[in-house]
């Protein structure tokens, strides 16, 4: 089954989450995406924080960026950045500095025989580099430019350097998040922002390759991290704009249902559980078997309940604790109640429903080996989307890209391989 993207080359100089993840959705659906990368540049937290960690500084990061096999950084650890390696799958990686002259006429070569060009970085960044719209369009009339800057090409935060976390603070999503106890200092990081703009950008290359499709025009396409994340939060902007109100953290308290998160067997095992009305109640106490404790005064109607949060969380958290939380899912579920076991990775990880629905595939790559990871976030009847191919390493393609695609003869590459432009590892003097 063929893809639906087969035959059009997304050039891809994304950094860090939000960037890459919108082309891994390419790449996924038969793009095929190549990397253009720098071994004189070490790129800002997208195959690492710095070149060469050691192996203590490995050991003290967290999963998501220091998880690597046996936390060891290796001889390459670019390859192995989990985060990194999370994204990367289905592409390809080309090397070239575009800070030189050769490197740009190389680049640009690369434009006219591509569909186009996504880039997250600072709007600065391609002013510096001699990148604009204009001149790709000089080499390929058609081609297509995604700019997926935190803010914006243009206004007073242009050139600010953000991750999700803190365009998250900008749109006011930090105070939404944690316990009313608690300061937003306190709120663990999740970068929602990251993964809501790699979607937004897929889906605004998707309309403008459509819109080449009937006109034959291409287009320069602008997607502020921040705009595009803050209709997420539209019953908070909503709120403010109707009402006057400002929220700010709940915990896990709903503005109108009865709703926790409790304690269960085990330790730091969680259920959650929502009811939203008398009729909800009703299947909850049937579920539970009507205990005496249900039959409280105090929990007479919805509104009581509400009245008394406090009370009702401390009866249903005795009620859950020692208690199998996946047991007490089905049976409240079974029933008709909302309720969710709050899933650690290795339960996601082995959760029946994700197995069932193959969530992860195996890939292999030589500097980690072979693992499974998150396959495309969809399936498609008439096309075959999975990994075809596994996380790609620095410059893994760049006999490709050079002599295929370019059509350089093998002293051509030579040359470059010599002056430092092609090559598999990061130049001695970056750190």
């Amino acid at each position: 089954m063929s893809l639906p993207l087969e035959g059009v080359r997304v050039m891809d100089m994304t950094v860090v989450w939000a960037g890459p993840y919108c082309t891994t959705l390419l790449a996924d659906l038969g793009a095929e995406v190549i990397r253009v990368e720098s071994i004189q540049v070490f790129g800002p937290s997208t195959r690492g924080s710095i070149a060469r960690p050691s192996k203590e500084m490995v050991a003290s990061l967290p999963p998501f960026i220091g998880g690597m096999p046996d936390r060891d950084p290796a001889d390459r650890p670019w390859n192995r950045h989990p985060l990194f390696n999370a994204h990367a799958r289905n592409k390809r990686s080309m090397t070239v500095d575009l800070l030189r002259p050769e490197g740009k006429e190389i680049f640009n070569r690369l434009v006219a025989i591509s569909d186009v060009l996504i880039e997250n970085n600072p709007t600065e960044t391609m002013t510096k580099l001699g990148i604009s719209y204009d001149e790709l369009r000089e080499s390929n009339p058609g081609f297509i430019m995604l700019r997926m800057p935190a803010y914006g090409n243009d206004g007073p935060y242009q050139n600010h350097r953000s991750l999700g976390i803190h365009i998250e603070g900008v749109i006011g999503h930090s105070l939404l998040r944690g316990y009313t106890d608690l300061e937003p200092t306190a709120n663990t990081q999740v970068y929602m922002a990251d993964a809501a703009a790699g979607v937004g950008g897929a889906f605004a290359v998707l309309c403008a390759l459509n819109h080449r499709r009937q006109t034959g025009e291409g287009q320069l396409v602008e997607l502020s991290q921040a705009e595009n994340a803050a209709p997420y939060l539209g019953q908070a902007f909503m709120d403010y704009t109707m009402n006057g109100r400002s929220q700010s953290t709940s915990g896990n308290r709903h503005p109108t249902a009865l709703q926790g998160v409790y304690p269960c067997l085990g330790e730091d095992e969680w259920l959650a559980i929502t009811i939203f009305d008398d009729r909800d109640w009703d299947l909850f106490c049937e579920a539970a078997g009507n205990p005496e404790w249900t039959q409280r005064e105090e929990l007479a109607t919805h509104d009581n309940r509400r009245e008394h949060h406090d009370l009702f969380d401390s009866l249903i958290g005795e009620w859950t604790r020692g208690r199998d939380k996946r047991e007490i899912m089905s049976l409240l579920q079974s029933h008709g109640v909302a309720a969710g076991a709050v899933m650690n990775q290795r339960d996601a990880f082995e959760d029946p429903h994700l197995l069932a629905r193959a969530m992860f595939e195996q890939a292999t790559q030589q500097d980690v080996g072979t693992h499974l990871y998150p396959r495309a976030p969809f399936k498609m009847s008439r096309s075959d989307v999975r990994i075809r191919r596994g996380p790609v390493t620095l410059g893994q393609d760049n006999e490709y890209v050079y002599k295929t695609l370019l059509e350089l003869s093998d002293e051509e590459y030579d040359e470059l391989v010599s002056a430092g432009h092609i090559g598999t590892e990061y130049a001695e003097h970056v750190e």
